[in-house]
């Protein structure tokens, strides 16, 4: 098994596995002009940022967490990050979240300041090409795997997930483990339970409390709004597939974390501070999960599925593979990996795991997923409340 791959070395000392520029929208006000500016320059990503206004103050920590975290993610050289002027994510609280995180390149314009929409465009379009030169100008270099720090995440989940593709995560989790790198496991509302089995795995009393505490908050604001988990999990998807209860998806979704001790329980969009197996606060919905993973430091997702789903991310590349042999031949164009033979008998958890495993270095050396190449970059953002 290799124990290295070739990476980025960013100057805050986070190692990269993509080297790309980001055009940060502050707000959903600057959103279009900074698409419309990545357009213009390759080697430049961006996304539909549908927040920073209106929200109160614990709901827009949330989207700044994500905009602070995508700009320090080790993915990204530097960031031009455009704002309105007048919106709630005012350029100095966004730039202040960010310089907390990282020391990497920024540029920053506020439209009302510039002139208008066009003439910001003119100026991000030639800040965003200065930097994307010179983020041509580095080279990857060796780094050994504990650098990594991989997110994992399921998603049109069906029987397959539990048995065969999760598993097959969960030993690629556990291998990372084992080599002081990180491993990922989240969305909070699908570890519902099996929260006392995960318990029993944490590192200490802290970190077992933690485990609880993150279900009990979930479950709570789910009351306060008048509803019930059980009225979204499992899903209509996941039930005409043949899960029938929030319990037989959470026991599937687990085995993504392997076996590992868990080490330590993270706020949404916050990076790990312990290497090994982590969990993060995340919601369920797989556009805001993976986004906080990704804002979280993750340089890639692991995402399995049973009936097969596009969701991709512009920070992080997402990887994605199924234990649906069917599913991977009727959605081949956007499923990078076949783990059916779990259940066909054709290859063991421990064999695919290391396949897998080394399917992640090759991604982290630079072989695009799926989900690049065809461009899918959609993100969501947890929410706290409704907006103002």
């Amino acid at each position: 098994m290799k124990t290295t791959f070739y990476g980025y070395r960013r100057p805050d000392g986070r190692v990269g596995i993509r080297n790309n520029v980001l055009i940060l929208p502050a707000s959903i006000c600057a959103s279009d002009v900074c698409r419309m500016v990545s357009d213009s320059v390759p080697g430049t990503v961006s996304f539909n940022n549908q927040n920073g206004c209106s929200q109160t103050e614990k709901d827009f920590r949330y989207t700044l967490d994500i905009l602070a975290g995508f700009a320090a993610n080790p993915n990204i050289y530097a960031a031009v990050i455009i704002s309105l002027g007048c919106e709630v994510a005012q350029m100095d609280i966004v730039v202040e979240a960010i310089k907390k995180l990282t020391n990497k390149p920024m540029k920053t314009l506020i439209i009302q300041k510039e002139g208008g929409t066009i003439k910001t465009m003119e100026k991000a379009i030639r800040c965003a090409r200065e930097f994307v030169i010179e983020a041509s100008r580095l080279t990857r270099e060796e780094f050994p795997i504990s650098r990594l720090c991989i997110g994992t995440n399921c998603g049109g989940s069906d029987p397959t997930s539990g048995l065969a593709a999760n598993p097959v995560v969960g030993g690629v989790s556990d291998i990372l483990a084992q080599n002081q790198a990180i491993s990922v496991l989240c969305e909070t509302t699908e570890l519902i339970g099996a929260e006392h089995i995960l318990a029993a795995r944490a590192k200490n009393e802290e970190v077992k409390n933690r485990i609880y505490e993150i279900i009990r908050r979930y479950e709570d604001s789910i009351r306060m709004a008048g509803e019930d988990m059980r009225g979204g999990q499992p899903c209509v998807g996941n039930k005409r597939s043949g899960i029938t209860t929030i319990e037989e998806k959470t026991l599937g979704c687990i085995h993504k974390g392997g076996h590992s001790t868990i080490m330590e329980v993270v706020d949404y969009a916050h990076e790990p501070t312990q290497k090994g197996l982590v969990i993060m606060d995340t919601p369920g919905n797989d556009a805001a999960s993976v986004a906080g993973l990704a804002a979280g430091g993750c340089q890639m997702i692991l995402f399995t599925t049973g009936m097969g789903t596009p969701t991709g991310n512009p920070i992080a590349p997402v990887y994605r593979l199924t234990g649906n042999k069917s599913t991977f031949a009727n959605m081949r164009d956007n499923t990078d990996f076949d783990a059916s033979g779990v259940l066909s008998g054709t290859a063991t958890i421990k064999e695919l795991s290391e396949k897998l495993f080394d399917e992640v270095l090759e991604v982290a050396n630079g072989k695009l997923t799926k989900a690049e190449s065809l461009g899918f970059k959609e993100i969501a953002i947890m929410r706290a409340c409704n907006y103002l």
